[in-house]
């Protein structure tokens, strides 16, 4: 049952060229800053990456992009992010541009088992293009398929060393539903605790999706946009 391994390094060993990897995160908000930076210590290329938005430049998973490991992003949000701008428009990565909640629900498809759904967003839209659509009630939905991966890499506020997790405020938005959505979910928390420290009325990923859990360290948390009000005098 103890799934702890020594560091990032350790639990990304079997990584390899050409892996579908979801990152957690909102933003700048509980991403795994330390399997990113594993991942771009390793080197390995052409990955897919699955997650929201590719962190902004030379921060997250912008470290991924400029250091040529991602062939393709799946996500919903690029606007910080001017190196993934020149890519996609270069033609170095491929971009799927999903709207946020249906690429929400791809994800909790793919980890409840539900191969495909039916949605009214994107309707008349380019989101559209290529699908298959139908009528219900009188409105028309698209088929969306569920998103899986190889790998998952979540971030937690705590988790103990069978892999329950809990996340905090933000870092809810995504981490939860990725862990139950890869064949190997990997977890990196600011504290890990012993077997029977978390409450079970509070835990957001049971155990049994977590296949490895670490402490992370050097957890930057840094601001993606700082704005501030102004004072009379300015």
């Amino acid at each position: 049952m103890d799934k702890v391994v020594a560091s990032a390094e350790e639990a990304i060993q079997d990584i390899l060229d050409g892996a579908t990897i979801m990152v957690g995160g909102f933003g700048l908000c509980g991403m795994p800053e330390n399997l990113i930076r594993a991942l771009v210590h390793k080197g390995v290329k052409n990955l897919t990456t699955i997650s929201n938005n590719v962190g902004v430049d030379g921060v997250g998973m912008a470290l991924l992009l400029a250091n040529g490991q991602i062939r393709r992003h799946i996500g919903t949000y690029v606007g910080e992010n001017k190196l993934l701008e020149q890519m996609v428009l270069n033609g170095t990565v491929h971009l799927d541009l999903i709207p946020q909640g249906t690429f929400s629900e791809r994800i909790r498809a793919g980890g409840a088992g539900i191969p495909a759904f039916f949605t009214p967003t994107g309707v008349g839209t380019v989101v559209a293009e290529g699908k298959e659509t139908r009528e219900f009630d009188g409105r028309t939905y698209i088929m969306e398929r569920a998103l899986k991966a190889d790998f998952a890499f979540v971030k937690a506020w705590k988790g103990d060393r069978w892999g329950n997790l809990v996340y905090r405020k933000t870092a809810r938005n995504f981490n939860p539903m990725m862990a139950t959505a890869a064949k190997i979910t990997i977890a990196e928390v600011e504290h890990l605790v012993e077997p029977g420290e978390l409450d079970p009325d509070l835990i957001h990923t049971p155990s049994v999706y977590v296949k490895r859990i670490f402490q992370g360290q050097l957890f930057e948390k840094r601001i993606e946009r700082r704005t501030v009000r102004k004072t009379a005098a300015g």
